[in-house]
């Protein structure tokens, strides 16, 4: 069967296929080589002459800029001369002729005035000595002739400028910034600026020149200037979509009046910022401004490249001191190429499919009786149920004895498929039973594990407390009768020593305080193994007085170790808790903090106010030592009763630090370090929420270090 699939499958596939696409090739190859000569013929004229048109427009483009920029000075002129034939202007001039110097003033407001209305940045009347001893102006005088005004560019340093004006320095100084294949900038900021200054001769009754109209325009940061100029060589409809028109003043190789923008890709015109600052790239700096020969090409401009002109800029003493730029996105042309070789493209692609279409159906015709095999056999390897003998082949040739047998085959094939199929979905069914009651098996021995587990943590737990209720109803009742005695011979030794008394008096009251304590111990302990037995009154108490009482009480304790007790108290909020509990709480950490370090060190007490949801819900008190550290496996264990590191200790301090603390409702959190220390967080609610059961300890495992009301 694989061999007769093969040979049909195969051989007849590829004899056919040699033929068919024998046909196909010597049919399209004449049209594809032709479409193909066109695409190139296309594609070099559109390179070669749309190229050469790209850069005559730019070229003109650049023309018109510089014209423009001469006819700004023209303008510049034709202002100064209106100025000065102003009839304001000539009676106040003709006063000052009379020796008068009242009418001065009078002319610097009108010329103030008239600087606002012609957007001028310099417009001032000085007198010939002034002109002379000016060393900007005194550039200009040499040009002046027949009593002509004569413009020019000029170059000022920002010393200066503000002595022309003191709001020039401010107004010229434009940051510089590293720019792509650009030179670094030599200087953060370039303070220098550029103006087309022009100066016009007054000439007087007697047709002496004695004073100067000079008026001056800083291009830097002049958007007027290059915008006027992108408005004229680029208007609405002169470059295709997307395309941006942008003009640019350079003073030496820094842009310091542009339309450049800094993204080139946004589409929101009005948000984008304009490239002040930014460097000309390397390559037109050298031609350009180095050797003076002006720029016609493509050139890399801030982040992309551009058809661009660049020309240089001469001041008036011919010295070149900037270049004038202008130029549009070469993308959106590519992006014309590309769509032409496109369409070209899908042109070709057409016809060749409509010629292939043709040349496959004049083919088929040929190829129609092996074709009729050849679809047998690829239905049948793709699973569909046909035969060869449903085509209605003659049964006179070779081909239909042929097609007899395979279909026989085939036949064989589909019944042993069936039997395979039956069996592999019986096989299935039994897995997939197999398998789920494999699954519930499993979860449920984890539910009896996990079950067992807890059961068995409950009972220690419970044993543990039965023999500590036992224990402490023992201890409780013995110590109960020493400590009455003791309780009644201090108050009796009180008032026999009557007024001497006062010399102990502290020492009396602290054995009463702590017999009291000891009495507040045995019932604390009974409270822990028998809760239900104990209702301890909640009342309203501060934190700092109960921590206060704590460092006195502890003071005795750790003084020898040198440990230095902070306190850091942060919160005035009342609590509702049982005092002496909540004291014992505190000692049993203090004193616990102190056992864990091992020489000198510091305890910090904290108390801040417990915020929630922006509102003061209670208190948090926080007691963190330099000590050793908890190891993170015993961690996990620290409030299990009976559970202690120290050959000395009971393993009941904690533990029952935590049932206090959970009879109010409150939090106890633990976080350690090795070697650096512990901290112990006691949450407070201002209005306890008391346990709803007679074992704070019921359901609880001891080890959980995390929010005990989570």
């Amino acid at each position: 069967m694989s061999v007769f699939r093969q040979f049909f499958g195969v051989s007849w596939q590829q004899m056919q296929a040699k033929v068919r696409y024998r046909i196909l090739i010597l049919t399209l190859l004449p049209i594809l080589l032709t479409l193909i000569s066109l695409v190139f013929i296309t594609i070099y004229w559109n390179i070669s002459y749309t190229g050469k048109q790209l850069f005559m427009k730019v070229k003109a483009d650049l023309t018109v800029a510089i014209n423009t920029l001469e006819q700004v000075q023209k303008q510049q002129e034709i202002q100064l001369h209106n100025v000065s034939q102003s009839w304001d202007f000539q009676q106040a001039f003709k006063r000052i002729q009379q020796g008068d110097k009242e009418p001065i003033a009078i002319i610097d407001g009108y010329l103030a005035q008239q600087k606002k209305i012609l957007e001028l940045d310099v417009l001032r009347l000085i007198r010939i000595e002034e002109a002379n001893a000016d060393p900007d102006v005194r550039q200009l005088l040499p040009k002046i002739s027949n009593n002509q005004a004569y413009s020019g560019l000029m170059v000022l340093s920002a010393k200066r400028l503000d002595r022309l004006d003191p709001n020039l320095a401010d107004l010229a100084r434009v940051p510089l910034s590293a720019t792509l294949r650009a030179q670094e900038p030599q200087k953060s900021e370039e303070t220098r600026g550029m103006l087309s200054r022009t100066l016009l001769p007054i000439v007087d009754q007697d047709g002496q020149v004695s004073w100067y109209l000079d008026g001056a325009t800083l291009f830097n940061r002049d958007t007027a200037i290059v915008d006027h100029i992108r408005d004229l060589v680029y208007d609405q409809g002169t470059l295709p979509e997307r395309s941006i028109g942008t003009v640019t003043i350079f003073l030496d190789n820094a842009r310091v009046s542009t339309n450049v923008p800094m993204d080139l890709f946004s589409t929101k015109q009005a948000a984008q910022s304009r490239a002040l600052g930014t460097l000309v790239s390397d390559e037109v700096r050298q031609k350009v401004l180095v050797e003076g020969t002006p720029w016609v090409d493509r050139a890399f401009v801030l982040n992309d490249w551009f058809i661009s002109g660049y020309s240089p800029l001469e001041d008036v003493r011919g010295n070149r001191i900037g270049m004038i730029y202008t130029g549009f996105s070469e993308a959106p042309f590519i992006h014309t190429y590309i769509l032409n070789i496109i369409e070209l493209g899908t042109i070709l692609m057409l016809v060749l499919l409509v010629s292939g279409f043709l040349v496959y159906r004049g083919a088929n015709s040929l190829l129609e009786p092996i074709e009729r095999i050849h679809h047998v056999v690829k239905a049948v390897q793709s699973g569909r149920d046909l035969r060869i003998g449903e085509l209605g082949l003659d049964r006179d040739n070779e081909l239909s004895n042929l097609a007899e047998q395979f279909d026989h085959m085939l036949d064989l094939l589909q019944r042993r498929n069936l039997q395979i199929q039956a069996a592999a979905e019986q096989l299935e069914v039994k897995v997939e039973e197999r398998t789920r009651s494999l699954q519930d098996k499993t979860e449920e021995l984890q539910r009896n594990v996990a079950l067992l587990n807890e059961t068995r943590q409950q009972l220690v737990t419970n044993e543990k407390l039965t023999a500590l209720g036992e224990l402490t109803a023992g201890i409780a009742h013995e110590i109960n009768n020493p400590t009455a005695v003791i309780l009644g011979n201090m108050e009796l030794m009180k008032y026999e020593l009557g007024s001497n008394a006062n010399v102990v008096e502290e020492e009396i009251e602290l054995v009463i305080q702590q017999v009291g304590r000891i009495s507040t111990i045995i019932r604390s302990l009974l409270q822990y193994s028998r809760p239900g037995e104990f209702n301890a009154p909640l009342e309203m108490h501060q934190v700092q007085s109960m921590i206060e009482e704590v460092l006195v009480l502890v003071r005795h304790s750790i003084e020898k170790q040198e440990v230095e007790l902070i306190q850091e108290i942060n919160t005035t909020a009342d609590v509702q808790v049982n005092r002496p509990q909540v004291i014992q709480v505190l000692i049993n950490l203090v004193v616990n903090a102190a056992h864990a370090i091992e020489s000198k060190g510091r305890i910090w007490i904290r108390a801040n106010d417990w915020v929630e949801q922006g509102q003061v819900v209670g208190v948090k008190v926080e007691v963190e030592d330099e000590g050793v550290g908890i190891a993170p496996e015993r961690l996990s264990r620290i409030f299990d009763p009976f559970y202690t590191t120290r050959k000395d200790g009971t393993g009941l301090g904690l533990s029952l630090s935590y049932g206090i603390i959970k009879r109010i409702g409150g939090t106890i959190e633990v976080k350690s370090t090795l070697g650096k220390g512990t901290v112990f967080t006691i949450g407070m609610y201002h209005k306890a929420k008391e346990e709803q059961g007679d074992n704070p300890y019921e359901g609880l495992h001891f080890g959980d270090t995390k929010r005990l009301d989570d």
